[in-house]
């Protein structure tokens, strides 16, 4: 179970790096804010499950 979570942030935090750099050219200041809010819950959700939180 905790692998396939694991494939799931790192997928997250892929499709949040691709969402910072499309708004990046694209100059959207909301599809970059949405990347960063993506890749920061990926990471904090990722870490939670890591150290067993609830």
């Amino acid at each position: 179970m905790r692998y396939v979570l694991t494939v799931g942030v790192i997928l997250a935090v892929a499709i949040g790096i691709a969402g910072i750099v499309l708004g990046e050219a694209d100059d959207s200041p909301g599809l970059q804010l949405l990347g960063v809010v993506l890749v920061i819950g990926a990471v904090a959700f990722g870490v939670r499950t890591v150290r067993g939180g609830s």
